[in-house]
């Protein structure tokens, strides 16, 4: 059975990705901080026929997220797909003019070191399998940077560099490296905007290997 870890899984878009791809056929690694919730999804999942199972890890901690990625390929099988879509915190979005130098290391650490753990630690499974796919989830101030969202704005523009890089290194192993850019709020009551249309899009992502980066709405 092929694998998807999602890094970041909460009740919105990684509920609704564990349950697209799940649907075919999928056992579902659900990776976030908060265990209780975890198993929460994972019952969730379960309940609805999809093997799933939560790894509770700190994307800021290398040892805490290899070892889940580690314990999830142990128990569900080798990692196929990787998601990577952690919801930054609020303090990571400060004014550039009141941003300082030590208010960019949770950011950087967040998204660029996690990123680059996570995805170190899974190629060698993808390259096992002779094929797989890594999705790299951000908000538009990925390619657009924000005054307002300036950690965000500095760290997305580093894991997105960092994705691009990987597109580029493994395409010739079978193994796809895509972005999605999401600009807009999710589950605001348009149905383009659901959980469920944003899963859709990471599936299509995955299974028809297009374009780097992609757009789930474009940008103003």
């Amino acid at each position: 059975m092929s694998t998807i870890a999602i890094i970041g899984a909460g009740s919105g878009v990684g509920l609704a990705t564990a349950r697209r791809f799940g649907r075919e056929g999928f056992a579902v690694a659900l990776i976030s901080r908060n265990q209780a919730r975890l198993d929460a999804l994972a019952a969730e999942l379960r309940a609805d026929g999809v093997e799933a199972q939560g790894f509770a890890a700190n994307v800021r901690d290398a040892a805490s997220l290899t070892g889940a990625l580690e314990t999830a390929t142990e128990q569900l099988g080798l990692i196929e797909v990787l998601q990577y879509s952690p919801l930054p915190a609020k303090e990571y979005m400060r004014p550039v003019l009141e941003t300082v130098a030590a208010d960019l290391v949770g950011p950087i650490e967040f998204s660029v070191y996690g990123a680059v753990t996570a995805a170190r630690q899974v190629i060698p499974s993808m390259r096992s399998l002779r094929r797989g796919t890594i999705l790299f989830v951000n908000g538009a101030s990925a390619v657009r940077p924000g005054a307002r969202v300036t950690g965000t704005s500095v760290a997305f523009a580093g894991e997105s560099a960092y994705a691009s890089l990987l597109h580029d290194a493994l395409a010739d192993e079978n193994i796809h490296v895509g972005q999605l850019i999401i600009p807009f709020g999710i589950d605001d009551g348009q149905e383009s905007h659901s959980g469920t249309a944003i899963a859709e899009r990471l599936w299509a992502m995955h299974a028809e290997r297009g374009e780097f980066r992609v757009y789930a709405e474009p940008l103003d």
